[in-house]
């Protein structure tokens, strides 16, 4: 093993593991931190909860990650974290890049969540989806890390005592050199600008040697060039059969993608209200799902950021959350006993209970199903799943999402 990473969540997990395997390595996701020796690999991409979880129990679960990693020969450690960054002023990005320095004796750190295919771009330490700043960008809605600071470096230093420097672009685009050069300045986590691909193949070349880096999927485009491997062509064959598509995802982009499959397949929205209350059970939901002639119906619980909070308010927000990962994590499992063999899951917490629900040990990565999403094969299973980050994909995702990983070109 040459690339390890220690992923804070199930999507940016597979989208990481897209971007290994593009470039030529044989990755494997791996749910969770093994008991075992790991399955010969290039790389290996452990998928954590620690996200939102509390800063103590993230900063411990993303050591021992890195422990096992490193146990398996992994050289060089990626800190997965969302494109759009997402935390709180007290972590948990800050504080586990600590710990993680400090076991690979790292001084400076690379910290880059730009990923110019999706959108993302940072431009003098501040970070844009698209044309917007992310304060602007919906993301200042999120309902359990809302972002509303879109400078990085103002962002990082609330929650680490290291110092945080900046890498700027016009360092950048002078090269490799120059970025190395910069990094050695100081002791310092370092947001490094990055606009396009190029930018974020140049910051890789940079970082040839060097033990830990931060960001999201595009912070690996120019890693596996410095251990030779090159891109080739993939194996995937797809798995027919029944699907669903589950969606927790409150993001636009969702929205606009459920919105627009519910045109063409049945659907079955799940309220706060509904979950709260057992209006709605995993058993209902399994239920309605099988009975419908579609092969790949829809079950939702997005809704809009006024019709979240308004539940928070009368549940509260972690009692809200975990009933409705909890009712995903049971509706998975039962519809995989009732032989459904392809899900399409919409959001990382979502996506987090979906996974544990089907007891995924080992995905295998196979072929693109949008920018940063993967489909992926199960335990070598008749089961394939592809875990969607929020915001990722076109309008039409969950149709094309489900063709593809059926085999359907």
């Amino acid at each position: 093993m040459k690339i390890g990473v220690v992923a804070d969540d199930f999507t940016g997990a597979s989208d990481i593991a897209l971007t290994l395997a593009e470039a030529g390595m044989k990755t494997l996701l791996l749910a969770g931190i093994q008991d075992q020796a790991s399955p010969d690999c290039d790389a290996a991409v452990i998928s954590l909860k620690s996200r939102t979880a509390p800063v103590a129990e993230a900063v411990e679960q993303s050591w021992k990650a890195c422990g096992w990693l490193t146990a398996q020969g992994a050289e060089q450690i990626i800190f997965k974290v969302c494109s759009t960054f997402d935390s709180t002023d007290k972590g948990n990005i800050g504080p586990v890049l600590e710990a993680l320095a400090e076991r690979l004796g790292e001084t400076s750190v690379i910290v880059c969540p730009a990923f110019p295919e999706n959108g993302r771009s940072v431009y003098q330490g501040h970070l844009f989806v698209a044309d917007r700043l992310l304060s602007e960008s919906g993301m200042q809605n999120h309902p359990l890390t809302p972002m509303t600071d879109p400078d990085l470096r103002r962002v990082l230093a609330r929650q680490t005592g290291w110092p945080v420097a900046q890498v700027p672009f016009r360092t950048v685009s002078s090269g490799p050199a120059a970025v190395a050069a910069a990094l050695e300045a100081q002791k310092a986590m370092f947001i490094v600008d990055a606009i396009q691909d190029d930018d974020l193949y140049t910051i890789g070349t940079a970082a040839k040697g060097r033990k830990l880096l931060c960001g999201g999927s595009g912070i690996a485009l120019g890693l596996p060039a410095n251990f030779g491997f090159r891109p080739g062509p993939s194996t995937w064959t797809g798995v027919p059969g029944r699907g669903v598509v589950l969606s927790g995802s409150c993001s636009l982009a969702t929205r606009a993608q459920i919105s627009s499959y519910k045109q063409s397949a049945p659907s079955l929205e799940l309220t706060a209200d509904d979950i709260m209350n057992g209006t709605h059970t995993a058993e209902s939901a399994a239920d309605w799902v099988m009975a419908q002639a579609h092969d790949a119906p829809l079950v939702y619980s997005s809704a809009e950021p006024e019709t979240v909070k308004a539940a928070q308010d009368r549940y509260g927000q972690s009692v809200v959350a975990e009933r409705i990962e909890g009712l995903f994590h049971d509706l998975a499992a039962q519809l995989v006993r009732r032989g459904v063999t392809r899900i399409v899951s919409a959001g990382g917490e979502t996506s987090g209970a979906v996974v544990k629900g089907i007891e995924a040990r080992t995905l295998g990565v196979g072929v693109r199903l949008a920018a940063g999403v993967p489909a992926l094969r199960v335990d070598d299973r008749a089961l394939a799943i592809a875990l969607k980050s929020g915001n990722f994909g076109d309008e039409d995702f969950f149709a094309t999402a489900m063709a593809r990983l059926a085999g359907d070109q």
